[in-house]
């Protein structure tokens, strides 16, 4: 069955946006580190990977140093919200119902925000960085933000709590919280940010963290 972001995460799309601020801890902050590592590199074309309703590409249309951006989803009926919110952009968009494990086209830049979680195997993610390498130009970039926490250990229940915080904070109750967390894991795998920073550098990226909160991070690959 293909991926539909409604049945995922038991949301209606018309809530989409409210509930992913209240889902993911520093969301606007994480978009906008991540849009800003991209434009820095100057790309005339940018692929964003599982890009949803289009967060991420619309931090990286208000920067005029970015070309095109061109938004994969497997999901139409996110991708339909993504056309109706960037309508202004008019050209400077593209939008492709494609998975991430479709050929990439050659670009300066590949961007993803809360999607490569997807893939629930480490070595196939470590696939996925080589074939974004391959399909970058020499000097492009690979940006990534996305939950990271290790499969075991205190740090997995140190970042699952701060996590849990978050939820409550904005609304959710403690039990609804640890109840997401279970429903999320049907789909949804996440790594250590060092096995992710691995699996760029195997991938042949020099990798790096550059923003970091609770459960989250953006991660870069430089090629």
């Amino acid at each position: 069955m293909p991926h539909s972001v409604s049945r995922h995460l038991r949301i209606e799309l018309e809530n989409y946006d409210q509930k992913i601020r209240q889902f993911v801890p520093g969301y606007e902050t994480m978009l906008d580190r991540a849009a800003a590592m991209a434009a820095h590199v100057r790309p005339t074309h940018v692929l964003d990977l599982g890009s949803g309703s289009g967060g991420l590409s619309e931090q990286l249309l208000k920067h005029h140093e970015i070309g095109t951006v061109e938004l994969w989803d497997i999901d139409e009926e996110m991708l339909e919200r993504a056309k109706t919110r960037l309508s202004a952009y008019g050209n400077r968009t593209k939008f492709s119902v494609k998975s991430f494990h479709d050929p990439f086209p050659h670009c300066a830049a590949i961007t993803a925000c809360i999607s490569l979680h997807h893939i629930l195997d480490l070595k196939q993610k470590t696939l996925l960085y080589a074939r974004a390498f391959d399909a970058l130009d020499d000097g492009g970039i690979f940006v990534n933000a996305d939950t990271a926490i290790p499969t075991s250990g205190l740090e997995k229940q140190r970042l699952y709590r701060y996590w849990a915080d978050h939820l409550v904070a904005n609304g959710i109750n403690e039990d609804q919280a640890w109840k997401h967390f279970e429903e999320w894991a049907e789909e949804d795998a996440y790594f250590s940010l060092g096995d992710e920073l691995r699996a760029l550098e195997n991938a042949g990226f020099d990798p790096h963290c550059v923003w970091r909160e609770g459960p989250n991070a953006v991660i870069v690959g430089r090629r």
